[in-house]
């Protein structure tokens, strides 16, 4: 039972967590990712509020390695390229320093600590002589007094602008120093300052491309770091899994566009419109929609407005059996004839899609209360004299069927889009859309079997089996856990290949397969964060060191000779010398 329980809490990430010896032979020629190895190092990491610092604090000392930089000008340069470490070395490289540095607004020249000329200033911007110690001079050289560069930086705070506050000079575009700007603006208004350090904390996760707020419900306070591809699913902490791309629920085979789409088109009833339009006509005095419940086409709304069905035309309520006194509508007009064949196809094209897409939402959540049913069946079979100890193929067929049922669910989403007349009508000809329609439909059908097969079988009371029906039952499971597997993975990679793949404009991306399920992120060890950047430069240089290996030779040399710094020229010599590139070393 204890064995039953940890398969049954530890989620799809450990899917597939026994049974080996029986399915080796079954898997030997399968290429794909093995279900049975133990669980790599997430790719994803689990921001907390505690590790935010470290995590920001990693870039920090990744720059400030390379380049020669106090840690307000490392930050200012993350920030203007959205914390992008790769691309600022690449900058450095193609552009030089200069550029490097103009562009984002860091200073070339720091001389903020050169004594001022005289005893008195007089301050450029509210024109009055003061006290060498009231003025304050930004690293670009711009001295002004302490009271005005205090109104500035309350000011660009309270717009939302803390991240980049730029220098008050008249096109100076340099950034002022954080420090500076704390001080300042702490001495009048301490609850601003507080707010001006945590603005500039979450820009690692504002303004990182590879960072994103959880979008959970309550809010869980968590971020995610992704560190390859944009375009993934991931898992929180807190058990929320969404897509990282749009921040949405986890939708694919669907594509962001076209889940937008459909949410959207379900959440504003747009077919009931569609309805309204194909079975009513609105009325011409208060334009409610009126329903035709009877033969007669002289229709009586409630307020008294009696009109002609055919035509939607005002009329007087004296009529015949075949024509309303005053009225005369014969003539065809084919457009709203058109239209209304149009609007009927529509509807019933969207509800084929809609209810199949909800009828596997539906058998989800009922397939989801398993969980307590497969617990207690195991207990009882774990509470008899048998040799069978081993249920682990029970759990595994259980969450190969939640992912397979999830992905299958969102393919008719994707098929509604992929093959109708709103995305691609100009993308391919008419019969190679309906050759690739039947292609994707097969495999959806195919898969669509092979789950409710699945289904029945988890489902079936195998507790009151004998020993011979339950091996025989564990085999039928196993294979077909394997077999929807496979199907999953070969509709994915026809609609990333044959589908998507060969739409002239790439917009539409979908996360990969996993048939571990969606990646639940590791949270992200703050150990090494407790000593400070600046006296210890990084504790920890993986990163940074992969990073500076897939630059050129050259480039190091360039990088070499654009700064002429012993400690930098060291550190790229350390490096060639290094017996692994992934050992820590400190310069």
């Amino acid at each position: 039972m204890e064995f039953v329980d940890d398969c049954l809490s530890s989620g799809e990430e450990d899917y597939y967590c026994s049974d080996r010896e029986s399915l080796e032979d079954a898997l030997e020629n399968d290429d794909s990712d093995s279900h049975f190895a133990p669980p790599k190092g997430s790719s994803s990491k689990v921001i907390t509020q505690e590790s935010l610092l470290a995590a920001q604090r990693e870039d920090l000392c990744r720059v400030m390695e390379l380049l020669p930089l106090k840690e307000h000008h490392a930050r200012t340069l993350l920030i203007h390229y959205r914390w992008d470490v790769e691309k600022i070395f690449a900058v450095l490289v193609e552009k030089g320093k200069y550029c490097l540095f103009t562009e984002a607004g860091v200073p070339m020249s720091h001389d903020s600590n050169s004594s001022m000329s005289t005893s008195t200033t007089t301050c450029d911007i509210c024109m009055e002589d003061l006290l060498s110690s009231e003025m304050t001079k930004m690293d670009c050289g711009h001295c002004f007094c302490n009271s005005c560069w205090t109104e500035h930086f309350i000011v660009k705070i309270n717009e939302g602008q803390s991240r980049r506050i730029r220098c008050m000079s008249h096109k100076c575009f340099a950034i002022c120093d954080e420090a500076t700007i704390r001080t300042l603006v702490n001495k009048r208004h301490p609850d601003l300052a507080k707010k001006f350090d945590r603005f500039l904390l979450e820009s690692y996760i504002e303004d990182n491309k590879m960072v994103k707020w959880c979008p959970s419900t309550p809010h869980c306070g968590n971020a995610i770091r992704v560190e390859d591809d944009e375009c993934c699913e991931v898992e929180c902490s807190c058990g929320n899994q969404f897509c990282f791309s749009c921040l949405c629920e986890a939708h694919s085979p669907c594509s962001c566009t076209m889940w937008e789409l459909w949410v959207k088109k379900c959440r504003d009833e747009s077919e009931t419109v569609n309805w309204i339009t194909v079975y009513t006509k609105p009325c011409p005095k208060c334009h409610k929609p009126v329903e035709k419940n009877g033969g007669c086409n002289l229709v009586g709304c409630i307020c008294g407005q009696a009109f002609c069905w055919l035509c939607g035309g005002a009329t007087g309520r004296e009529h015949t059996w075949s024509t309303i006194t005053g009225h005369s509508c014969g003539r065809y007009k084919e457009d709203q004839e058109k239209k209304s064949e149009h609007a009927k196809r529509d509807l019933y094209r969207y509800m084929h899609y809609y209810n199949r897409y909800k009828a596997h939402k539906d058998s989800f959540k009922q397939e989801s209360r398993l969980k307590e049913t497969i617990r207690d069946k195991v207990a009882v079979l774990e509470g008899k004299n048998s040799e069978l100890r081993d249920f682990s193929w029970v759990t595994n067929g259980l969450y190969r069927l939640f992912r397979s049922r999830r992905a299958l669910s969102y393919s008719y989403p994707f098929a509604f889009y992929m093959f109708g007349a709103e995305l691609f009508h100009d993308e391919m000809t008419k019969e190679d859309l309906e050759i690739k329609q039947n292609l994707f439909e097969d495999q959806q059908q195919q898969l669509e079997t092979n789950v409710e097969k699945l289904s029945k079988f988890i489902e079936e009371p195998f507790e009151g089996y004998s020993e011979d029906n339950i091996m025989k039952m564990r085999m039928q499971v196993i294979n077909l856990s394997i077999i929807t597997d496979t199907l999953c993975k070969k509709m994915y990679e026809y609609i990333e290949m044959d589908l998507l793949g060969s739409l002239q404009y790439g917009i539409h991306n979908i996360a990969p397969y996993h048939s571990k399920g969606v990646e639940k992120a590791t949270e992200l060890s703050i150990s090494w964060a407790a000593k400070s950047c600046n006296d210890d430069m990084c504790q920890n240089l993986e990163d940074s060191t992969n990073c500076i290996e897939r630059l050129t030779r050259q480039s190091r040399q360039q990088i070499v000779t654009l700064f002429s710094q012993p400690s930098t020229l060291v550190a790229l010599e350390d490096e060639d010398d290094a017996d692994s590139p992934g050992e820590d070393r400190r310069i």
